[in-house]
């Protein structure tokens, strides 16, 4: 069947909306701790249905940049318990995020493929702007509809995030790194509590918030809002001492930061309000938090039960029935970029011909279409910058732009992909991804390749109806009789992919 000239296809089919009961579940791995909740979708809220969290300190384990067997293990732990109840969520309604700890980690995979394994769920490692997103997302969903500026600020255990935003919509996003458990290992050593100790935790924020500070300050919005475990525990401890009727204020932190300061060792801190898991952290949020008040100016902070669970959450329902926050990114991205939207419009639908034909025999999935449907759309934005070697241009924007929406993984295989389209099939490109999804991108590359070497062609004529039939290890196309005679330079271009599809293990007959 010939598909219109101007069809597009948005990530395989409409979402049909999310029926009211519908169980929907997000898990953060964060740096400090794990948390997971499942949520039941009711008239376009969610109303939490379980929730757990348990302290892993994942960022604690990270030495010179990699995850100790330690910490991979006390993780992997954790998620075999959370496991138990996600097994009332399906799959597909479940999501998984890592923060900065395995941002970090250069052997992240060392945990991200057994927790694959033991939730079934992928684990998408986000960027901290997308973090910061997400968190914002969390906590819009718990405050005044109304139109006022907010700076929601989310100290977690290694990063901090800060974001601008009014009702739903974020407008400036910031991760720094610091956090409360890394800033614990690197400023407190053996949990000793000095007054030289909490002045170089609260001078490493102050240096850390200044560069922000421009952007950031009282002058750029009317509220603040805390978002974290550890806000609201410095919430708790200053009101439960009546410094407080609620919310945190610049003095009552510093009459907390003056009591905590007359402890000598973690181990001693017994303040009312203070939970067993906050008090090895609870110096170093308190020294973040006096340092972010000093630069950007706030002199009073409101907190929210909404996190990065919840924001994670609002954004699966939106993916699931009526709004993927991806598909607005990747439009913006074409148009910031100037993207030839015929031509776009000719790789996706053969991309989505070669898929169809293919997808049964190299067990593609939606995901898989999705990466297709993302790629082909952006996959000429580096002619923006120059036509000589656009694909390395694409790859690179595709690789570091801030692309709301996407994990760390979908973007470096979008960025493989384009990279991919064209010249030699080079293995390198494959390093940075997981060994068990080599084949998977072979056959993606694949696709995106033969629908680069009809897009020329396509733009002057209408192509004929041809049979596509895929194998575990080959593809042919099977054209009209007498169609190769007329389209010599399109065999040439076949018959070089054949070459290239070779080194992917792919053999290629045309006839």
């Amino acid at each position: 069947m010939r598909t219109p000239r101007n069809q597009r296809y948005v990530a395989d089919i409409q979402p049909a909306p999310l029926p009211d009961g519908s169980l929907l579940a997000a898990v953060d791995l964060g740096s400090n701790s794990f948390h997971l909740i499942i949520a039941r979708v009711e008239h376009d809220e969610m109303r939490p249905v379980e929730a757990l969290s348990e302290k892993v300190q994942l960022g604690a384990g990270v030495v010179d940049d990699k995850l100790s067997e330690d910490a991979i293990q006390r993780g992997l732990d954790c998620l075999s318990r959370f496991a138990q109840l996600l097994g009332s969520v399906e799959p597909e309604r479940v999501r998984v995020v890592g923060t900065n700890a395995l941002r970090q980690a250069h052997n992240r995979r060392d945990f991200t493929v057994p927790a694959r394994e033991i939730l079934g769920t992928r684990v998408d490692v986000i960027y901290g702007s997308e973090e910061a997103r997400l968190v914002y997302l969390g906590v819009a969903h718990t405050l005044a509809d109304d139109a006022r500026a907010r700076l929601v600020v989310d100290i977690g255990g290694g990063s901090t995030e800060f974001i601008i935003g009014e009702r739903f919509e974020p407008r400036r996003l910031e991760s720094l790194q610091m956090g409360c458990v890394t800033f614990t290992r690197d400023c407190f050593p053996d949990g000793k509590i000095t007054e030289g100790n909490y002045k170089r935790a609260y001078n490493m924020a102050r240096l850390e918030v200044s560069h922000i500070a421009g952007r950031f300050n009282r002058k750029h919005w009317e509220e603040c809002v805390g978002s974290s475990g550890t806000l609201n525990a410095i919430d708790a401890l200053v009101t439960a001492a009546g410094w407080s009727s609620g919310g945190i204020t610049r003095k009552a932190l510093a009459k907390l930061e003056k009591k905590l300061l007359k402890f000598k060792q973690f181990e001693d801190i017994n303040l009312p309000g203070l939970s067993d898991n906050r008090r090895n952290v609870i110096v170093a949020g308190v020294a973040i938090t006096c340092a972010l008040f000093d630069i950007l100016d706030i002199q009073e902070m409101r907190t929210s039960k909404g996190a990065l669970r919840e924001g994670v959450i609002y954004d699966l329902m939106g993916r699931l029935s009526h709004e993927d926050v991806r598909e607005r990114t990747v439009n913006a991205l074409a148009q910031r970029y100037s993207v030839d939207e015929g031509t776009a419009n000719i790789v996706e639908r053969r991309c989505r011909l070669f898929y169809d034909a293919t997808r049964a025999a190299w067990k593609l999935d939606k995901q898989d279409w999705e990466l297709l449907h993302w790629t082909a759309r952006t996959h000429e934005i580096g002619t923006a910058i120059s036509h000589k070697h656009f694909n390395r241009h694409s790859a690179y924007l595709l690789r570091n732009a801030d692309l709301p929406g996407f994990s760390q993984e979908e973007q470096e295989l979008m960025a493989v992909l384009a990279q991919g389209q064209r010249g030699k099939a080079d293995s390198s490109l494959q390093e940075a991804i997981a060994q068990a999804r080599h084949t998977h991108l072979h056959y993606l590359l694949a696709i995106l390749r033969l629908a680069g070497r009809f897009k020329y062609v396509e733009a002057l004529e209408e192509l004929p109806d041809f049979n596509v039939e895929a194998e575990e290890a080959s593809i042919a196309l099977a054209f009209p009789e007498g169609w190769m005679d007329s389209h010599p330079l399109t065999v040439s271009e076949l018959e070089q992919e054949q070459a290239q599809l070779g080194k992917l293990g792919l053999e290629l007959r045309f006839a």
